[in-house]
């Protein structure tokens, strides 16, 4: 069945299995693809390219990965090894004002980039409803992330959620639903006050210290530097710390190895645990955005500005 995006050239750069399905998802609704840094499955409508430049040029739109790139813009595409693809100035300069780039994360070479460029960046982790979708096999790989290292099972054991947006309440909700203890530190009072509704325990920010004292197991969803060395001396010595907050993390990694503290920092798990879901939650959301972008005068900002 033709698509929004039926006959509208389109280009895919890198990444990992999430985008292997969203190609197949947007070739099957009629739209033209060429892809670099990923391998071209067999199905009409796709092409792979040579260069990041013959794979952009005369498309309409650019679809990079959700997990982004390095810090110096490098494309991350573990499917195709050595692959070296760069969001530079070059690759910016061939794309220009009129054609949208689409990508999970932006670090900040590739926005000032696309800034100098008057590229317009759509960065789609910033998508409520591609978060909301993706915070639930967020939730099960970090789950996963733990059954994997704890020595005592899920049910019963004492956990804490710090943070309480769209993948805190996930993962609490899939924790108390296999029968763990969940407490929940959150600074909001709003949020607090949902935990409690919700069956579990809630914790003030002013006592995360006393929070981590009594846990098992540690799950971390805040951006920002929240289990330091001050924090994690007060968690039990063999407590479990699974950090799955954007890079780099909200855990003092460093001083939970000097303190003999386990802690794992697990990234881009929706594409590590369940890359077939996540890609259709992009196959899902993305034609629109995509369609909207296009439709939207030259030189207006985009819906999720990264500036």
């Amino acid at each position: 069945m033709a698509g929004p995006l039926a006959g509208v050239p389109l280009a895919v750069v890198g990444g990992d299995r999430r985008e292997l399905e969203l190609v197949r998802a947007l070739a099957a609704g009629g739209a033209r693809i060429r892809v670099v840094g990923l391998p071209a499955p067999a199905c009409a409508n796709v092409e792979p390219a040579a260069t990041l430049l013959e794979a952009v040029a005369g498309v309409r739109a650019v679809v990079a990965p959700m997990a982004g790139t390095d810090e110096s813009g490098a494309v991350v595409a573990p499917l195709v090894p050595g692959a070296q693809l760069r969001l530079d100035e070059a690759f910016m300069r061939a794309l220009g004002p009129g054609v949208p780039l689409f990508i999970g994360t932006v670090q900040p070479a590739v926005a000032r980039a696309a800034r100098a460029h008057r590229v317009r960046v759509v960065e789609l982790a910033a998508v409520e409803e591609i978060a909301i979708a993706n915070s639930v096999p967020t939730a099960e790989g970090a789950v996963l992330v733990a059954l994997e290292r704890l020595p005592v099972t899920i049910h019963g054991a004492a956990a804490l959620v710090v943070g309480f947006g769209r993948c805190g309440t996930a993962l609490a909700r899939l924790l108390a639903a296999m029968g763990a203890r969940v407490g929940v530190a959150a600074r909001g009072p709003a949020d607090l006050a949902r935990a409690e509704a919700m069956g579990l325990v809630p914790w003030p920010w002013a006592k995360l210290v006393e929070a981590v004292a009594v846990q098992d197991v540690i799950f971390n969803t805040v951006p920002a530097l929240v289990l330091d060395r001050g924090v994690l001396a007060c968690t039990r010595a063999d407590v479990l710390i699974v950090d799955i907050a954007s890079a780099p993390g909200g855990t003092d990694f460093t001083a939970a190895r000097e303190l003999g503290r386990e802690a794992v920092l697990a990234l881009g798990l929706p594409g590590k645990v369940a890359p077939v879901t996540a890609g259709r939650i992009l196959a899902r959301y993305l034609p629109g955005l995509i369609q909207a972008e296009l439709e939207r005068p030259l030189g207006s900002p985009p819906m999720y500005d990264v500036s």
